[in-house]
């Protein structure tokens, strides 16, 4: 039964609050009809024993306490789903901006989905192939992963998140492949970015996006990373298709949720954050995953920036306690022209181990991952020590580990946007690097596959005898 009052006694920020209400529920949905005929939507965020406070979505200025009506309707807000929703553009609030007809909705899903039951999981063991190779080598995305990217200001997280949404896919199954982009908080030129370059290459047919932009109510952004995985658990668990959802900016979500709580007047955590905010992003994160005895799946890649490039923030802290890992960007390698300027020593996947290996990528991969990472890491210490002590104080090896280091940037991390490597290629290019050190440097490799894939050239007739002895 739908309840109307004119007994708004406040206003505050992105709240109203509305007294005398009666049998109002949390997160019921609420219409806000202004003097002017105007209406906006709302939702009933706590409730009294006879008030209720209520955030708009579409921000409360020109609302007149005494002449707007409220609305409560009795139901919490859903999202329309059917499978033609592949291919739309929405907003943050989940209506149609594309000049396309509305959705004619198999069902209606609540959009405060429920966290994966832990008993339910099934583990995350396939790889997803983005393409790119610092991450398919050597901090690998498996299906049902949840594994953040942590940039900064500037830095082309939103270029990385287009190409790995339109290059992913599984390998070796032709099974339904979807995409979920939800974006919050960006500009215009950021929106008009990802439309067009989706439309380019065709990954719109395969993707569903939710945009909220900058100038648009900060509030809304609140409910469009639970638009987007509601419709995300819609195709994966009822349609059988494996998702990627992409988040960008959570920064900006988080934004939102702390400007929400100072008008509550709620107590501060850290940096004026909601203390709440550590349970508010695992009800989210958490929501991605695979259920057993269900085929599809959703896989999360959050993209937050870091204030200030500093991973100690609030938001990238306590993403990074909640999810599988964090890929992390760096300045010092955009300054360079690297793109991606993925910085792949403090990067991790804490589920690589699971998604590689033979009949999921290759035989060699987690020995080529070991072995690159630990020689870019001697060679990154050796320039550190050159800028201390001088070129001439360093090693023949030194020096190979230097130019190792240099190669590696150039060669391996670095890559086109439209260069869609397959995970065959990237360990192939690694194989490459790896002749400019001695085989003897090669610790972390078995003998069998140093001489099954090390490029021939570079084995001469002696080490091949050293090597099957």
């Amino acid at each position: 039964m739908i309840k109307e009052y004119l007994t708004i006694s406040y206003v505050a920020g992105p709240l109203i609050i509305v007294e005398k209400t009666t049998d109002v529920k949390y997160q019921e949905l609420v219409e806000i009809e202004l003097s002017s005929g105007e209406i906006r939507r709302g939702q009933v965020l706590e409730v009294t024993e006879d008030k209720a406070i209520v955030q708009v979505f579409e921000g409360t200025t020109g609302i007149d306490v005494s002449d707007s009506k409220v609305r409560f309707l009795g139901k919490v807000i859903e999202l329309p789903v059917s499978l033609d929703i592949l291919g739309r553009i929405f907003d943050g609030s989940g209506r149609p901006i594309d000049n396309g007809p509305q959705i004619i909705a198999e069902k209606k899903l609540d959009i405060n989905g429920n966290p994966l039951n832990p008993y339910a999981r099934d583990y995350p063991n396939d790889f997803i192939q983005t393409g790119i190779s610092s991450i398919d080598v050597l901090n690998t995305l498996v299906r049902g992963q949840k594994l953040p990217i942590f940039s900064g200001a500037g830095l082309p997280h939103a270029r990385l998140a287009s190409q790995i949404a339109r290059q992913s896919k599984v390998l070796g199954k032709e099974e339904k492949f979807a995409v979920v982009f939800a974006a919050m908080g960006i500009t215009f030129e950021e929106a008009s970015f990802f439309i067009n370059d989706f439309r380019r290459t065709g990954a719109i047919e395969k993707c569903v996006m939710f945009i909220n932009l900058a100038n648009n109510p900060a509030v809304e952004r609140i409910i469009t990373p639970r638009m987007a995985l509601t419709c995300a658990e819609y195709l994966a668990f009822e349609k059988n298709m494996h998702v990627l959802v992409i988040l960008t900016d959570m920064t900006n979500y988080c934004e939102a949720l702390r400007e929400v709580s100072a008008a509550r007047k709620e107590v501060p955590g850290r940096r004026g954050y909601p203390g709440y905010l550590y349970t508010d992003l695992a009800t989210l994160y958490e929501r991605a995953g695979r259920i057993k005895d269900k085929k599809g799946s959703i896989t999360l890649i959050p993209i937050l920036t870091m204030p200030e490039d500093d991973k100690t923030h609030p938001i990238p802290d306590l993403t990074g306690y909640i999810t599988e890992g964090q890929i992390i960007l760096s300045r010092e390698l955009h300054h360079k022209g690297i793109y991606p300027p993925i910085n792949v020593l403090p990067s991790l996947s804490r589920l690589k181990d699971k998604g590689i290996g033979l009949n999921k990528t290759r035989e060699d991969h987690a020995n080529v991952m070991n072995q690159l990472f630990a020689s870019y890491a001697r060679g990154k210490e050796v320039k550190e020590l050159a800028v201390i002590l001088g070129e001439a104080a360093l090693t023949k090896i030194d020096k190979k580990y230097v130019k190792f280091a240099d190669k590696f940037e150039e060669l391996f991390i670095k890559q086109s946007e439209d260069e869609n490597r397959s995970i065959e290629e990237s360990l192939n290019v690694g194989w490459q690097l790896l002749t400019i050190l001695p085989i003897e440097e090669l610790k972390r490799i078995k003998d069998e596959f140093i001489k099954k894939y090390l490029p021939k050239d570079t084995l001469k007739d002696e080490k091949i005898n050293a090597i099957t002895r």
